[in-house]
């Protein structure tokens, strides 16, 4: 048998093949998603986009451009602390201006700076333009633009009085125009709308929700300004119960705040259809998660309606006693004597027994009791109360005061006391410190005695009772 030394046998190939072919094992690497593979490029060209910006802005043509614009802004600065207060005294001085035109003058004196920086910038452009060609100016005028483009987004944005809605919306405007000016915008909607998910059928990417939050949040600050606009014209109509006020005032709120987020979503383009069956869902959740809730709301419309209670009505509910500030849709606001608000829920309004001191009118009539000696004629009393009362500011003398002698007690004669008063928002207590303060200044000059319980003790027979002799004494027990 021969032997082969050194040498082995080839494996023959599992498919068949030659021997000694070599055969690849297969790679398993995941495959990128069309989505990143789409922002990679774009962020690629971007990348490259800026290389030659960098290279082109280090040109000398170019550069000084930048150089100009740095010096303009310290301009600006100086011109700043020069001119500031200047102005400021000068805005002092206008007395008698509305103030509608005052707050235009500290917006504008807040931003100084910018107005000049944006002013040198334009002034600087079109003195280059006459001087030189175009292009010696077009870096300086692209910074010209986005200047005043922000600080036009800024001055437009202090009309929105919410401070997070005023800081998302500028944001917004400043990334928007920003992009707008530089020619980015389909670069960065590439991006955004690469970015997305699904949710069922609809298809949301950043670039939507980009845009709702934009559109519903300028819809909503429209919507907030003619809502306050036109509830300041509601609420001096003075021909309008203050109840019906409040209940055309929110009315017109969920209206348009309704109407501003409906049209926004529309204009973004997304389908409600498509919730329809989430959001009945979610509503029966709701529905049982909020029965105290919806239930305070139904109560404050029906307490609207009904206008059981309104505004400046003074009320008594259980120990709390002062007058309604406000009627929100959750609750009703009640401002005490002391000075504390008690948030009360529309729900207990409606269930639980309120006094309301001035429902009808604005009349209130208060009793108080006090009591004289016998020995003091009923007759003279009567009248010196009633002109005490009298005497007393708040008690109304067209209805006037009326007293009358209601039980004789142990010792006194007891009578009651009753005046009317037209500002229970004034207090009641004080009212009646008042009337007892004026009673009792009228009784001491008239010598009218006030009594109180008294007890005489009488020894009979004029002397103690001898002790027998034969009662033990108790000191020797």
């Amino acid at each position: 048998m021969t032997e082969h030394v050194g040498e082995t046998a080839a494996p023959e190939p599992a498919d068949g093949g030659q021997p000694g072919s070599e055969v690849e094992a297969p790679t398993l690497e995941p495959p990128i998603p069309e989505s990143v593979e789409e922002i990679i490029d774009i962020g690629q060209g971007l990348i490259a986009q800026a290389e030659t910006f960098l290279h082109s802005m280090m040109r000398e043509a170019n550069l000084y451009q930048f150089v100009l614009a740095v010096v303009l802004y310290g301009v600006a600065y100086v011109l700043r602390v020069v001119l500031g207060p200047r102005i400021r005294n000068w805005m002092a001085s206008r007395e008698g201006w509305p103030k509608w035109r005052m707050r235009i003058l500290v917006v504008i004196h807040r931003r100084l700076q910018a107005i000049f920086f944006v002013g040198l910038l334009w002034g600087a452009v079109l003195i280059l333009r006459e001087v030189t060609w175009p292009s010696k100016s077009y870096i300086l005028s692209i910074i010209a633009t986005l200047a005043f483009a922000w600080l036009f987004v800024v001055l437009v944005t202090r009309l929105i009085k919410s401070h997070f809605l005023r800081k998302m919306v500028r944001y917004g405007a400043w990334t928007y125009v920003t992009l707008r000016i530089l020619g980015l915008t389909e670069e960065a909607s590439r991006i955004l709308e690469s970015a997305s998910f699904d949710l069922g059928d609809i298809r949301i990417s950043m670039l939507l929700i980009l845009q709702a939050l934009v559109v519903i949040g300028a819809l909503v600050a429209l919507a907030r300004f003619v809502t306050t606009t036109t509830s300041r014209r509601i609420q001096s109509n003075e021909d309008i119960s203050p109840s019906m006020r409040v209940l055309i005032v929110k009315v017109m709120q969920i209206a348009f705040y309704g109407l501003a987020f409906y049209v926004g979503v529309k204009a973004v383009g997304i389908d409600l259809t498509g919730l329809a069956v989430l959001s009945g869902a979610i509503g029966v959740g709701l529905g049982f998660g909020l029965q105290k809730v919806v239930s305070n709301l139904v109560s404050g419309v029906i307490i609207l309606l009904d206008k059981s209670i309104k505004p400046g009505d003074v009320i008594s509910l259980g120990e709390t006693f002062g007058w309604i500030n406000t009627l929100g849709a959750r609750y009703a606001s009640v401002v005490t004597r002391d000075g504390k608000e008690y948030l009360i829920p529309n729900e207990d309004l409606i269930t639980n027994q309120v006094v309301n001191w001035s429902h009808s009118d604005d009349f209130v009539r208060l009793d108080i009791f006090f009591g004289t000696a016998y020995h003091d004629d009923p007759h003279e009393v009567r009248k010196m109360a009633i002109a005490a009362a009298k005497s007393v500011d708040r008690v109304l003398s067209f209805r006037p005061p009326v007293c009358h002698i209601v039980g004789f007690g142990d010792s006194s004669v007891d009578y009651i006391l009753r005046f009317w008063i037209k500002d229970p928002t004034g207090g009641l207590t004080n009212i009646r410190g008042n009337v007892y303060l004026a009673l009792w200044d009228a009784f001491r000059e008239n010598g009218i005695s006030i009594p109180f319980p008294q007890r005489e003790v009488k020894v009979m027979g004029g002397e103690m009772p001898s002790m027998p002799k034969d009662f033990p004494d108790p000191q020797n027990d």
